[in-house]
């Protein structure tokens, strides 16, 4: 390996120049590309150079050109801060060595490649280059594992090529191996010729990255196709923000503020994009707060979904087809004689009439808080209708939601991606064509259906048969774009519901229970004299984020018994901050999952992944299980191999999903996760970080949800005074969504 040498004429404005094996990551912030590393520059021993500075995406075991300056810290001494790097190949047995043990060519590990060196030494790379047939002359290599060597070697040299073009533009590598395995050899052509296209393509690449990369390329400022791109990148985030469309006075103001260009030239675009039928559809619906008409500007899918689901909606409503008539002229007094003999409780009056408007009504909305009665509603409902011999079928949006509605009744339950078995492509099995053999169809934790998945889902019930949809609409609103659940409850809509608001006994003495109603009608949690609801104060935000741990990772297990990976869950109002999922995320993995010199673990990006992990998906990723892996999905991380580059995911749906190490950024830790992502989950203990650093997240509906998320015991972590701004603070505004008024049938 090359000594490290000054910067000499070639080295502009005195740029020194250092190579090195990198050895390891001590820090990476994944959002600025910001590293702290350790290299071997072939001094002997254990001397190892600090380096700083973009290094993100340089993997351990590549040998570094790096140019930079030195300079010195107070804490950690002589460092190197790099300004920009390229990988280079090693030239020694040892950094050869290092290099093919590292994980980077897939079926090479640390065994093989000593195997590989010993038995050709310095020319190792060579023969792995020109003739990977030879390779079979290694003991232990069959031809099946030379063949995948010489295919893993020839991919990674396209893809550095690639890598090199991205790099001038300031594109991490594994966005870089996204554009190479979309694209191809095509792919230089592409990000030169048509860079908007990545933002439409390649998941991980939003405008902002594709609009850099177009500048680099030297398409125009004011260019007709960059306009049109950010204007339907404005309309994409606003549905990433609940949005189903935008007023058009507002998207044309932000897409001005976004491009920078003249208004002239924004409506010109938006003009065109309207008249392109995979564009944008312009339509006028009425203000929410009846004033002026607006005109809302849609993408095609939001726009489609919308109408298709208020229509399907109407006609499920009025259909003369009933798969469940039994129940038009039941006698009522016998049939819940019977339930309450089977059950061994009576219903309280207003659940006796969701059960009836269930089993009578074609469409009917159930909600209500905790400790109403909402489940044993549910399993009234679906034991009488399985008495009346019916086919019943039981979902959820979440796989943990759905294990829950399968224990309370006794029955099978699937998450709704599943029960419509929805194949690559996001387009399900089951629709209007192919309707699912069902003649009762229940939803619970329906709050989280969004405006697409609410329309795949309604599409698939047969006429005459019954939807129930239950949830809490008090609760946060979908991660995804709509308001689904407040819609149907909207006043003077055709969808006729039942809200339970009785407290029933048992659940009065939950102090759980008993806050959840308190924050939700604006009163201060009682944080006192209670065995499951405690408030530790802390008013330093950073101070908070390590007493959330503490007491996550720590004080919960010894008091309660609990599992601090199974049965605690650290729920935040935000992902930055240190009292954010992001920090806590780390913090936590440190406590509960250690490294350890016997367990494998995998750098990607500012992540490390160990066996243990508790993880998160946070895509829709319709090709990979069975039938797809969804935004939100939790699991353990069960295997991880470094020779096969693969790491294996329990999900709490019991399926084993496997993840190549260049798809980990569709997975991240989830010791902590953002209330938002909880939804739909319920942990035996939740601990919530309430911190005036998450000022702007602090909602009445948001605290909420968390509090709901458990089961037995709430601890919150932080400041009174943002605990009272949490619960006086009324969700700012509704979504953008005229899925009440089509339903109305006023549109």
């Amino acid at each position: 390996m090359q000594r490290s040498h000054g910067g000499g004429p070639g080295h502009p404005g005195g740029l020194a120049v250092v190579e090195g094996v990198l050895e390891r990551i001590t820090y990476a912030n994944e959002e600025n590309g910001y590293t702290v590393a350790r290299v071997d520059t072939g001094r002997g021993g254990n001397d190892l150079l600090t380096v700083v500075g973009a290094l993100l995406g340089a993997q351990p075991g590549e040998s570094l050109r790096m140019e930079g300056r030195w300079g010195s810290h107070p804490q950690y001494g002589r460092q190197f801060t790099v300004e920009n790097y390229r990988t280079v190949l090693p030239a020694t047995v040892q950094g050869i060595r290092r290099y093919l043990g590292s994980g980077l060519i897939k079926g090479i590990g640390p065994r093989i490649a000593d195997r590989i060196t010993e038995h050709f030494g310095t020319d190792t790379l060579d023969i792995i280059e020109q003739d990977p047939k030879r390779l079979i002359e290694v003991p232990g290599l069959g031809p099946k594992r030379t063949k995948m060597i010489g295919a893993a070697w020839e991919e990674q040299k396209a893809i550095k090529e690639v890598m090199v073009f991205l790099q001038g533009v300031g594109v991490s590598t594994s966005i870089a191996v996204r554009i190479y395995k979309k694209y191809g050899d095509a792919s230089i052509s592409v990000v030169r010729n048509q860079p908007y296209r990545l933002a439409a393509d390649v998941w991980g690449i939003g405008f902002l990255t594709a609009d850099r990369i177009a500048q680099s390329v030297g398409i125009p400022h004011d260019s007709p196709d960059r306009v049109k791109a950010g204007l339907q990148y404005a309309l994409s985030q606003s549905t990433d923000q609940g949005h189903c469309f935008l007023p058009e006075e507002q998207l044309i103001a932000d897409s001005v503020k976004l491009l920078q260009v003249d208004t002239g030239l924004v409506i010109e675009c938006l003009a065109e994009l309207a008249e392109d039928p995979e564009g944008v559809v312009r339509e006028t619906v009425p203000a929410p707060d009846g004033g002026d008409p607006v005109t809302a500007v849609y993408l095609v899918p939001f726009h489609r979904a919308e109408l298709s689901l208020a229509g399907r909606l109407r006609r499920l409503l009025r259909t003369e087809e009933d798969r469940m008539p039994a129940f038009r002229d039941v006698a009522w007094d016998k049939a819940l004689a019977w339930l309450a003999d089977r059950t061994g409780a009576q219903l309280a009056p207003e659940q006796e009439a969701a059960v009836r408007l269930a089993l009578t009504e074609k469409v009917a909305v159930l909600t209500g808080g905790p400790g109403c009665g909402k489940s044993f509603t549910v399993r009234s409902v679906v034991e009488l209708a399985r008495a009346k011999k019916a086919k019943v079928l039981l979902a959820a949006p979440t796989g943990r939601a759905a294990k829950r509605l399968a224990e309370l009744t006794g029955a099978e339950a699937a998450t709704v991606h599943r029960l419509l078995e929805l194949k690559p492509g996001g387009d399900a099995a089951y629709d209007q064509d192919h309707p699912l053999d069902a003649d009762l169809v229940v939803v619970d934790e329906a709050s989280m259906l969004d405006l697409l998945l609410a329309n795949k889902l309604v599409k698939a019930v047969p006429p005459g048969a019954h939807l129930l949809l239950v949830g809490d609409v008090d609760q946060l609103p979908s991660v995804g774009a709509g308001e689904v659940l407040r819609d149907l409850l909207a006043d003077g809509g055709p969808v006729p519901a039942v809200r339970l608001t009785r407290i029933f006994r048992q659940a009065q003495h939950s102090g759980v229970v008993t806050n959840a109603h308190r924050i939700n009608a604006g009163q201060y949690p009682v944080t006192t004299g209670l065995p499951d609801f405690f408030l530790f104060p802390q008013e330093d935000t950073e101070e908070a984020g390590r007493l959330t741990v503490d007491v996550a990772a720590r004080r919960i297990p010894a008091k309660f018994g609990l599992d601090a990976r199974r049965d605690v869950q650290v729920l935040a109002p935000m992902h930055r901050g240190p009292a954010g999922a992001g920090a806590l995320n780390g913090l936590l993995q440190q406590a509960v999952t250690p490294a350890r010199p016997d367990l494998p673990e995998r750098r990607f990006g500012g992540r490390v992944f160990r066996v243990g992990d508790k993880v998160t998906q946070i895509r829709n990723n319709y090709e990979k299980g069975r039938n797809g892996v969804f935004n939100g999905t939790v699991g353990v991380v069960t295997s991880l191999s470094v020779e096969d580059q693969r790491l294996t995911v329990l999900t709490d749906e019991d399926e084993e999903v496997p993840y190549d190490f260049d798809e980990l950024d569709e997975l991240a830790h989830a010791y902590a996760v953002t209330i938002h992502r909880s939804q739909g989950s319920e942990y035996p203990a939740v601990v919530i970080p309430v911190t005036t650093g998450a000022w702007m997240m602090l909602q009445r509906n948001l605290l909420y949800t968390a509090v709901t998320r458990a089961k037995r015991l709430v601890v919150l972590v932080g400041s009174r005074k943002a605990l009272g701004q949490a619960v006086r603070t009324i969700s700012a505004g509704r979504r953008h969504t005229a899925l009440d008024h089509r339903l109305g049938g006023t549109m």
